[in-house]
């Protein structure tokens, strides 16, 4: 019997693994994010940069549960404050801030800055439990507004103007956003290529380790 394939989303937040999910309904994959198994240690985000960070996060939830597992490490590089918040775009303003206390820190930083360019950068990565990975990357570049505008999305959407759209990314639709956003590039390319992701998968996945049983004691 054909077992389901399991990919696992190496995070637990609702609306990342929503935007990933949506990309990839139309594949034969069942897709199970961190919330669906029982507590496991949470990984140091300690990379300097967004490859590392994606990689240790697919790379030991693939180890810990034994599935191929995909992680994004993602976040808003600006240019008039020399990169930040980056890496730290998660944890920017305390590891107890809230989407909109990012969103006010980041704008109180670049009051008064006339440069408002910025660029959302995505690095996927999708590993299995020993060996290497894959690796897709994604940007989107667009403008810090002044002030928050729009409802959807999550995390830095609302202080996001992409200018092709006339729109911040929080103004957008979850579809007209994964059209164009760093992870739906990113995505996209993993959409692209998923029947070569799968041979990878099935070529680098341990084989199952077949377990005897009473039965096949007694007839040998």
């Amino acid at each position: 019997m054909t077992h389901p394939r399991i990919l696992v989303i190496a995070t637990r937040n609702k609306g990342k693994t929503s935007e990933i999910r949506s990309l990839l309904k139309d594949f034969p994959i069942e897709i199970k994010n961190l919330n669906d198994f029982g507590p496991i240690p949470e990984v140091e985000e300690d990379g300097d940069t967004f490859d590392d960070n994606a990689y240790k996060k697919a790379s030991f939830a693939a180890r810990v549960l034994g599935f191929p597992a995909l992680a994004d490490d993602s976040g808003l590089v600006v240019a008039a404050l020399d990169g930040r918040p980056g890496v730290h775009s998660a944890r920017y303003g305390g590891a107890d801030a809230t989407d909109e206390d990012r969103c006010e820190k980041l704008l109180s930083e670049m009051k008064g800055l006339a440069n408002r360019q910025a660029a959302f950068e995505c690095v996927i990565s999708i590993a299995v439990p020993a060996g290497p990975a894959l690796t897709y990357e994604g940007r989107c570049e667009g403008l810090i507004t002044e002030a928050p505008e729009g409802r959807n999305g999550f995390g830095y959407d609302p202080v996001f103007y992409y200018p092709p759209l006339g729109k911040t990314f929080a103004q957008l639709s979850g579809e007209e956003k994964n059209r164009v956003s760093h992870r739906g590039k990113a995505l996209m390319e993993v959409r692209e290529e998923f029947d070569k992701v799968m041979k990878w998968i099935d070529i680098h996945m341990p084989a199952p380790e077949r377990v005897g049983c009473q039965a096949d004691d007694l007839s040998s």
